[in-house]
Order: structure tokens, then C-alpha cells, then sequence
């Protein structure tokens, strides 16, 4: 016996047939079988490989098989013999559904866990034919062409008549290919209905083909059949046919091609179900009625059909090896594919003539015809007198649409054009919502697009007409269809006409508008738009657009990165040192940021070692997301929104006693907000200790993957949504990019986790996971793009490892997937074939380098729990351990949160001579220790100290000394600029501090805001003695009525006024006073200035 039996770990699976549904489940099986656990064993009865029997007709030009082969002899050498062996011309004869054997006619006989039959179908023949007869002959495989050809090519068979009995897909083929022969004179096609492709195509639409196939000089003879043949007395060779009404046809040849019956004689024997009328019995996972034994293809009989065309029987193919091997899987489970009425969409070349159909492309007819008939019956096929007794279901039904217009009226729209050979009409709901079906002749090039829209039976777009006519429009969606008082900023009521004004004014990039109109320097939500726009408008200027990363390098992102890559360049002073415009420059807000992205994305190294730290915007120099009061939020992980009771508690406790604010974000998991910059990693401890991990909310990295329940818990589950989000979060998390990306999941087509609205997102189908790109919310909105459809769930991570490492390869700095996409040339076309082609022949090695990655994760708020040294970058300040609130805090809804910003943000330049005392009064006074800054070769550092009521910032750069500023950035009245970006000007070299709330940048030596000229903030003296650093200051008390703390915390009340003073047109300006005693009292001192206890201070009226 050969083989391994049913209690090997290896399960065999015996495919009984080698044809082209054969070969498509064997290929799909070993493809999909990643954790190899299947042998495959088959016979063929055919002495030749595996080959397409579409296009015999190629095959009477060529006459070489190997041509047709579907897959090469190589391939099948190159199989692993112990998951694959082959037999050709060896027939099972024999299938034992007690002992699970097969045999076949040479005496083998093979032991199987599971046997597939996939025996095909012969051609049907009418009971008065007999291919015994010389002369008469089917159109079936390659043995029925070599046998059509050799008796053709015969010397007596010069000038030869045929006749081909069947004008439907078969016959026309076969009819082709015999009016090809150079020793045929004439071809003659009878057919039982008036025109050709009569179950594909209308009258209008067959006229077309028949003119066509009268224009080649074959003779067409519809609406009439032949009763029998006519042979030779003497030789018994075929002489003609006699036609239904007494005709005889002369001929030498008789071709049939009238349909097929299905092969189930084996299946028959061994004792299962099979359809009297011919069909092997099959549930909907193509179960037959024995254990363990299925049946594929024209063989099988799925709730009484059958089916002629060569897809239905591929996705029979493509659902048996999916439920083998991704019914179960390491990604958790999917629900079995099951069988659904399969799409008889089909396109191909006929007689030379280009003819298509698809979806219901007969709604019309059986919607007139509904009248007469029950619900029950309608799509039903009249039987023809050659398959009176078995129903062929490759005629159409109806299948697509909304249930809506399905059911209801329809309406068709038609266009024919005898001249050119052209005929389409497509089948609409009558109220033009929905197309239905179509059928195509002459000119089918909009096949695959309608076939897509009847498939997704959503609403049409579109009016009908388009279809027919084409759009009308030539509008793009750009950014010079926008009216000129188009709003673009929404945080500074910046208009499309003042940015393009800037440009016509010599603005020479984004900055430069930036810093003119302040568009961009809010929320950043306008930023891409309004960057497409000022590229748009600078090129109809005739000025060149540039894409370097920022003024310190001379390239884009996507250089830098392979620069760095190819280099091996491991920090900031490195790459600046070999790339940058001047080697000895910092940096800046822009370009240190993408570095530290760039530097993770390779290298994955902590962002608080001293190299990179001073890289990182304020959310990942502190792992936290800073808020507009200078706190920040805490997110833990909670993948896929999949959370234990225990866990909530901890959550809520700690919550609770850190007097945190909390809320259920968008993507799943529980933000608390307002933890103190001190606070941070007590927090964090008690949560690793929970077992929790950072949720990188902070970082331009994964932030969530959004699932439904899925087949956990929905009724309507189609794929295990939890697990494969978890798979997936668990996978990419840590991961840095050029921005923040999310994921969804969905569980079926209800799409409850709004995976298109992601930067990948999957939704269960019965065939796998379709998988989307590029999709986003925030500003700029963008519905995802389909990147492939029915993805088995083994391969779903191959291909969003490839499209993240790819966009992190190829995106500009700080571009969300969605603008990614809009700007990679070619589109979605371009991604499908780096993606899924391997067009670029990359592939391997973006999933080698997503697993390095993968492979360096670790959890950076553990790393920071577990060392003392890296939490002392949380202090407050670093002279006292006491505390300041940055701004008052209010009750609502039974939480604490930040009192209001006022709508306005009034200017406020500060400077020195504001303080009463003279400077050269002042006094150099101890604040901090040197390394309180933690100086270091990586690049820069800062610190905030208390002096009095006062917060001051200090800062170390690198080769270029100390620098101090007020601790408050005078836009929005916040005590954050220690957590600021240092940078320079690659120009002048000139040092400043870029506030992280608002990116106003302050000049370190002279306090003035170097993009915007409503703001300037005092700068002071900084000196080193030994170990200590010194600020030339003057007394607290005249530094507190300056900018004290207390006299700039933002109220409530404070808020409310000035909106109030800007609603009635009153001047939003601000008058520089010394603080009142009462604020001042109580404020103790000491040498670095003492400390005070949280809360407000002094004269309400005072307060922000």
C-alpha cells in the first residue's frame, strides 16, 4: 500500500483527478498549508500534466501540450515529496469508504485521511450520436483534438465539410478551431436557439456575434437540431446529419459540443450520493454523503446544480483548501468557508469577437416573467432538450444587487452600434441605485470595473448614464477647486487666498507661509492641505518645490533614510556630521524629530539613551502625551479593546488615587489624563505591575488595531476579529513610522470596527480577509483602499508586514498613509504590485526587516520603572521636590479637568526691562547641579528649576554652553518650554527653543519669537562654577511680578473675561504689574528660591 495511513501525524489527502479544478486545489492547499500538515497524493487518467482546457483552441495552432500546461515540470519536481506525489495515466478505478482507500487500474492502492474528488465531466451526447463513427467526434481534451486532427488531416479528407452541433461557448471554440484547418472548406454551427451564446447574451446582442461569424464565412443554422447521422454504407464513415425538419446536412466531420455530465460513475460505485440526473451529492463545505470525502468541480451537484464554466469549480477549489488550513490557525479561528451561488461573470474571445457578461445579466427577462411564476422559482432554467434531465446552473440567476432593487423593477439602459461591432446593455434597479448584471459584445473593457461594482452591491456613484456615455467632467479633486475664501486653517482663520497670495508675495515653502499667516501652527490639522496647496501654487509660480527634510538637509525624508540604512549611522551628531548641510549643526523641531523616527525605525534603540533623547517631541521624551495644561496622559495597551475585570480595576484604583480624569478613547482602551510629568513613573509602576504595557500613544508609531467581537461572540461572525487584532497589535506595537498609524479588524461586512477608516484594516469575508490601505480620519478624512481580496488568514501578516515597512521606507516626514498613497505615482495599482507582485523584488527583505523589529520590542515604561537614573528626567523641577499646578483646575461631570483657554490669545512680549530692578543689579545665584541637566555627547538637554514664584528653564547644547529662559511660553500662557525642541539656523547659527504645544520658536539669546512677532520671552545669564550651575537673576520678588507663577496660571475666570472683553470689541492687551502682597505672601524663600504650595495666587483679576 502505498503512502502513510489515517494515524500519521501527516494527513494524507488523495485527490482522485488532475484537471484544471484538480491542480487549483492542490496548488492552493500546498500554498496555504504553512504549518505543513497535509500530504497530497493524486492520479490523473491523462498521460499529461495538468494543462488548460480553455484554450484547446490554441492548442490546433501550437499542437505542443507543455504550452498548456498550468504548471510547469519543474514545478511539480520541485515539490516536497513528502507533501506532494503525482501519478499521470493511472486511473482510480475503485474508491472504499469503509477501509478510506482509493485503487487504481494499475493495482495501487493508496490510504487517505481525507479523498477529493475532482473527476471533471465528458462531453453530453444526444442518443442518436455514436463517436465510433469515423467522422464524429466531441470537443473535450487534448486526446479528442489529436483524434479531430489526425482523421482532419487525413489525405482524403481535402476540402472537408463540418458541422459543430452547439453555438454556445463550447461550439463557437470548436468552430474556430476546425475553420483554422487549411484542409476544412466549409464550417457549419446548429444551433437549437435563433442566435449564438443564446445563455450569455440577448437577441440584440447575439445578432452582433452571428454577423460576426457570418462576416468569417462560417454558416450559422439557429432554431433547429439535428435528429441523426448519416454515415457511408460501405466505409461507415459519416456522410451528414439529419436536420429536425427532414434537411440533410452534408458533412464529413460532426463536432459536438452541446454540454457536458458530470463524471460520477466512481462516486456511484462506492456506494454516495449522487443526483439521478448526474452529480455528486455536496453540502455547502462540498461534504459529500461519505466521512471525510469531498467532490469538486463539474463532478459536483451543490443543491442540485451543476456547474460548465471553470470558475465556479476554482472556487470550489479555493473554499476546500481554506477550510483544510485556515479554519484553524496560530492566528486564531476562522469560520469555514461555505458555498455560495457562485459569480458566472465570464469574458472571452470568441469567433474574434470580444463578448462579456455579468452578475444578472438576465434580471430583465425573469423579472417580466415573474408574474407567472413564484418567488421560488425565479432564475430557474428551462431544461433544453440536451440536458432535459440535469440542470446546469451555469445560466444566470439572480445573485447581486440591494435586496431592494433585486427584487423590485428594473430598468436597462442600451447602446448598439452595428457599424463598429459594439453591443452593451446593463441592467439597472429602476430607481438607478444599483446595477444589476450586463452583457457586453465588441467592446468589454469596463468588464472587470462592473463586475466590481455588481460584487459590492453598494449604490452607485454615478448616474446610469456614465456607464454608457461616460462622466462628463474632468474636474480633478485638487486643491484649485477650492474658492479662494475657502477656509484652510480653522485655528488662525486662514484663508486658500491668503496662502496663495503669500506665494505670489514670495513665500518659498511651507515655513515661510507658516510664519506669515500662521496657518499650520495650531492643531497642524491643515498642514497636509494646506502643503499641497502652497506646492500646487508654487509651481504655477514657476518656483521650484523642494522636498528636503528641513534647512539642515539637503534631502528628503526618503533619502536620509537610506542614507542612514546604507551607512549604518547611529545618532543624530553622526548624520548630521555626514549628511547635514553644516556638520556642526543641532537640528531643528522638524528634522530632529524625523531622525529620531528614522533612527527607531531601523535600530529600535531606547529613545532615552542620552544619543537620542534630545531627538524626541515632548510625547516621547516623557512616554506620555502632554495636554494642554502641561500634564499628560497616561494610555496602557489594551489590544484589541480585550480587557480582564481585574484589569479595569487596577485601572480604576489608580486612577482614583492620582486623581486622574478618564475616558474610553476611540480606539478601544482607557485614557487617564492629567497625571503630573512627577507622577509618571509612579504610575506606570503600579500598572507594569499589572501587567500592563505602554500603549505608544505618545509616539508616531501603532496605536491601536479596533476589533468587533467577532466570532467570539457575534452571531454574524465570520473571522476571529479579537484574536487576529491581538495578533496583530501584539506584532507591530513599538513600532516607529513617519506618523501614527492605526488598525481595525471586522469580524464580517457589518464592519462594526470601521477597519476602512484605518491605516490597515481587514474584514472577514467567507473567503478569507480583505484587506485595506491608506484609509484615515482627522482632517482630511480618506475611506481606505482595497489591497486585496480573500486573504487566507496565514498570509494577512506577509502582506501588512511588506505595506508597513514599505511606507516606512518611502513616506515624508510626519505623511499619514492616506496622503502617502495620494502621492505615490501609479496609486493603489503602484502598491498592489511592490505589495503583492514583488514587482521591485524587495519583499523578502521588508518582511526580514519588520521581523528584526519585531524581534527588538521591548516595553519602554518598564525600562524607565525598573531604572532610577531615567526617572529622575521626571522631575518638575530639579532643585525641589515640591510642586506647581500649571493651571486651575475645574469640576465637570463629576471629573477634574484643565479650566477653559480663552477663545483669543492676546500678544505678550516680555523682556528684561520689564523687571523693576536693572540688570546690572541682578546677582549670579545657585539653581541647579550640573548634571541635574544630565549633559552628554548626544546632543541637547533641559531642566526646569523654581526660583521664588518664577519657573525657569535652563538648557545645555553641545559645544555650544548654557542657556536659560522663562519656563513660559506667552502663546498660550504654559509653563512647557523646557519640554521643547532645541534648534539652530543653519544660516546663522542662531540657538532657540521651539514651545511644544504650538511650535512658537523662541531665540535662546534675546527672547524673541522667531516666527511669530506677537510673542517674546525673557532670556537670562547662565554660568558654570565646579559642579554647579549659576542664573544671573534679580530678587524673586521682582521676578515673581513678571512671570511668576501665580500671576499667569490660566482660571476659568480669567478665560471668560477676556472672551467677554473680545465679544464686545474691547483691546485684548495685557499690562506688565507687580504682584500684590497677598500674592506674594506665604511664598518662602531659600537659595534657589523656595518653593509654594499648589493653587492659585493673589488678585483673581491677575490670574490666566
Amino acid at each position: 500500500m502505498a503512502g502513510m495511513g489515517p494515524d500519521s501525524d501527516i494527513q494524507t489527502i488523495v485527490v482522485v483527478g488532475l484537471g484544471m479544478v484538480g491542480i487549483a486545489f492542490i496548488g492552493k492547499l500546498l500554498s496555504l498549508d504553512t504549518s505543513r500538515r497535509y500530504r497530497i497524493v493524486t492520479c490523473g487518467e491523462e498521460v499529461h500534466l495538468a494543462y488548460n482546457r480553455v484554450a484547446l483552441t490554441d492548442y490546433f495552432q501550437h499542437r505542443n501540450v507543455e504550452k498548456l500546461y498550468l504548471e510547469s515540470p519543474d514545478w511539480y519536481e520541485n515539490q516536497d515529496p513528502a507533501h506532494f506525489e503525482f501519478y499521470t495515466g493511472e486511473t482510480v478505478v475503485a474508491l472504499d469508504t469503509t477501509a478510506r482507500t482509493v485503487t487504481t487500474d494499475t493495482g495501487r492502492s493508496i490510504a487517505y485521511d481525507h479523498c477529493v474528488l475532482a473527476t471533471g465531466s465528458d462531453a453530453t451526447l444526444p442518443s442518436y450520436a455514436d463517436t465510433a463513427i469515423p467522422g464524429v467526434f466531441v470537443y473535450r481534451n487534448i486526446t479528442d483534438v489529436n483524434k479531430l486532427l489526425a482523421y482532419a488531416e487525413k489525405e482524403d479528407m481535402k476540402d472537408a465539410s463540418v458541422v459543430v452541433l452547439g453555438g454556445g461557448l463550447l461550439g463557437l471554440e470548436a468552430a474556430k478551431a476546425v475553420h483554422d484547418l487549411p484542409t476544412i472548406s466549409d464550417v457549419t454551427i446548429v444551433h437549437r436557439s435563433a442566435y449564438p451564446l443564446s445563455r450569455q447574451l440577448d437577441a440584440q446582442g447575439g445578432e452582433i456575434v452571428l454577423r460576426r461569424i457570418e462576416g468569417m464565412g462560417v454558416r450559422f443554422l439557429g432554431s433547429t437540431s439535428a435528429t441523426r447521422l448519416i454515415s457511408d454504407s460501405s466505409t461507415g464513415a459519416l456522410t451528414g446529419l439529419e436536420l429536425m425538419d427532414g434537411t440533410v446536412l452534408p458533412c464529413t466531420i460532426a463536432v459536438f459540443a452541446i454540454g457536458i455530465t458530470p463524471r460520477d460513475d466512481l462516486a456511484r460505485k462506492a456506494g454516495l450520493a449522487c443526483v439521478e440526473r448526474g452529480g455528486i451529492v455536496v453540502d455547502d463545505r462540498l461534504r459529500t454523503s461519505a466521512e471525510d470525502v469531498y467532490a469538486i468541480g463539474e463532478c459536483a451537484s451543490w443543491k442540485g446544480n451543476t456547474y460548465g464554466l471553470i470558475a465556479p469549480g476554482i472556487e470550489m477549489a479555493e473554499i476546500l483548501a481554506f477550510n483544510f488550513t485556515q479554519a484553524k490557525t496560530d492566528v486564531g479561528e476562522f469560520k469555514p468557508r461555505e458555498m455560495n451561488n457562485p459569480d458566472l461573470s465570464t469574458k472571452l474571445k470568441l469567433m474574434g469577437v470580444d463578448v462579456a457578461s455579468f452578475g444578472d445579466f438576465f434580471v430583465e427577462q425573469r423579472v417580466n416573467a415573474k408574474s407567472s411564476t413564484t418567488h421560488s422559482h425565479v432564475g430557474q432554467i428551462s431544461p433544453s432538450v440536451n440536458s432535459s434531465s440535469r440542470h446546469d446552473a451555469s445560466a444566470p440567476k439572480k445573485r447581486h444587487g440591494g435586496a431592494a432593487a433585486g427584487d423590485g423593477p428594473v430598468e436597462a439602459l442600451t447602446y448598439r452600434d452595428p457599424f463598429g461591432g459594439v453591443y452593451k446593455r446593463y441592467i439597472f434597479s429602476a430607481d438607478g441605485r444599483y446595477i444589476l448584471g450586463g452583457m457586453m459584445v465588441g467592446d468589454t473593457s469596463d468588464y472587470v470595473k462592473l463586475v466590481a461594482l455588481v460584487k459590492k452591491k453598494k449604490p452607485l456613484e454615478i448616474p446610469p448614464s456614465q456607464f454608457i456615455l461616460g462622466s462628463r467632467s474632468g474636474r480633478e479633486d485638487a486643491g484649485d477647486d477650492l474658492d479662494e475664501d475657502a477656509q484652510i486653517c480653522s485655528c488662525h482663520n486662514v484663508s486658500k487666498g491668503q496662502i496663495v497670495q503669500c506665494i505670489k508675495d514670495g513665500a518659498q515653502g511651507i515655513a515661510d507661509v507658516k510664519t506669515r499667516t500662521k496657518a499650520g501652527s495650531g492643531c497642524g490639522g491643515c498642514v497636509p492641505l494646506m502643503t499641497n496647496i502652497v506646492k500646487a501654487e508654487m509651481k504655477k509660480a514657476g518656483i521650484a518645490v523642494s522636498n528636503n527634510l528641513c534647512p539642515h538637509f539637503a534631502m528628503s525624508r526618503v533619502d536620509l533614510f537610506n542614507v542612514v540604512k546604507i551607512k549604518k549611522l547611529k545618532t543624530m551628531t553622526e548624520i548630521m556630521a555626514a549628511v547635514g548641510v553644516k556638520p556642526d549643526s543641532v537640528g531643528c523641531e522638524t528634522c530632529k524629530p524625523a531622525v529620531g523616527s528614522i533612527l527607531s525605525s531601523l535600530w529600535n534603540e531606547h529613545i532615552f539613551d542620552p544619543a537620542h533623547n534630545s531627538n524626541q517631541d515632548t510625547n516621547d521624551r516623557f512616554l506620555a502625551n502632554i495636554q494642554r495644561n502641561g500634564t499628560f496622559s497616561v494610555v496602557p495597551r489594551v489590544a484589541a479593546g480585550e480587557i480582564t475585570p481585574d484589569k479595569l480595576v487596577i485601572l480604576g484604583q489608580t486612577a482614583k488615587k492620582y486623581g486622574l480624569y478618564t475616558k474610553i478613547t476611540g480606539g478601544q482602551r482607557i485614557d487617564l489624563f492629567g497625571a503630573e510629568r512627577a507622577d509618571l513613573p509612579s504610575i506606570w509602576k503600579e500598572l507594569v505591575d499589572a501587567g500592563f504595557e505602554s500603549g505608544h500613544a505618545y509616539g508616531k508609531a501603532l496605536r491601536t488595531v479596533k476589533s468587533c467581537v467577532g466570532t467570539s461572540w457575534c452571531r454574524y461572525g465570520i473571522g476571529d476579529a479579537v484574536g487576529m487584532a491581538i495578533r496583530l497589535e501584539e506584532r507591530y506595537k513599538g513600532i516607529r513610522s513617519p506618523h501614527k498609524f492605526k488598525g481595525g479588524v471586522s469580524g464580517c461586512v457589518r464592519e462594526c470596527a470601521e477597519a476602512q477608516s484605518k491605516d490597515f484594516g481587514l474584514i472577514a469575508t467567507d473567503k478569507g480577509w480583505n484587506v485595506f490601505v491608506c484609509g484615515n480620519g482627522g482632517a482630511n478624512p480618506r475611506h481606505a483602499t482595497l489591497l486585496a481580496s480573500d486573504v487566507p488568514p496565514s498570509r494577512v501578516v506577509q502582506i501588512i508586514d511588506r505595506f508597513i515597512m514599505y511606507y516606512i521606507r518611502t513616506a515624508d516626514k510626519l505623511m499619514r498613509t492616506a496622503r502617502w498613497l495620494e502621492s505615490m505615482e501609479g496609486g493603489i495599482e503602484k502598491l498592489r504590485k511592490v505589495i503583492l507582485d514583488d514587482e521591485l523584488g524587495i519583499c523578502e527583505d521588508l518582511e526580514r526587516e519588520m521581523d528584526g523589529l519585531v524581534g527588538s520590542y521591548f516595553d519602554e515604561w518598564k525600562s524607565v520603572v525598573d531604572s532610577p537614573e531615567q526617572q529622575k528626567r521626571f522631575r518638575q523641577f530639579v532643585n525641589t521636590n515640591e510642586r506647581v499646578d500649571p493651571m486651575e483646575k475645574i469640576v465637570e461631570r463629576g471629573q477634574m479637568r484643565p479650566a477653559n483657554w480663552s477663545k483669543t490669545t492676546p500678544s505678550l512680549i516680555l523682556r528684561q526691562s520689564d523687571i523693576p530692578t536693572p540688570k546690572d543689579q541682578w546677582m549670579w545665584r545657585t539653581v541647579a547641579k550640573v548634571q541635574d541637566l544630565i549633559p552628554n555627547e548626544g546632543g541637547t538637554t533641559s531642566a526646569a528649576v523654581r526660583y521664588g514664584d518664577s519657573q525657569i528653564a535652563i538648557y545645555h547644547v553641545l559645544h555650544k554652553g548654557y542657556f536659560a529662559t522663562q519656563q513660559m511660553c506667552p502663546h498660550r500662557r504654559a509653563f512647557v518650554l523646557d519640554h521643547g525642541i532645541v534648534g539652530d539656523d543653519p544660516g546663522s547659527n542662531a540657538l532657540y527653543i521651539s514651545c511644544p504645544m504650538h511650535k512658537r520658536n523662541f531665540s535662546l539669546t534675546s527672547g524673541e519669537c522667531l516666527n511669530d512677532s506677537s510673542y517674546g520671552i525673557i532670556v537670562f545669564d547662565v554660568k558654570t562654577e565646579g559642579d554647579d550651575i549659576l542664573l544671573l537673576l534679580p530678587e524673586p520678588d521682582d521676578l515673581n511680578g513678571v512671570i511668576g507663577t501665580a500671576k499667569w496660571m490660566v482660571s476659568q475666570a480669567t478665560a471668560e473675561l477676556l472672551d467677554r472683553t473680545s465679544a464686545t470689541g474691547g483691546e485684548n492687551t495685557l499690562e506688565i504689574a507687580g504682584p500684590t502682597n497677598d500674592v506674594l505672601q506665604g511664598v518662602s524663600e531659600n537659595v534657589a528660591g523656595g518653593g509654594c504650595s499648589s493653587g492659585s495666587y493673589g488678585d483673581s483679576k491677575l490670574d490666566w
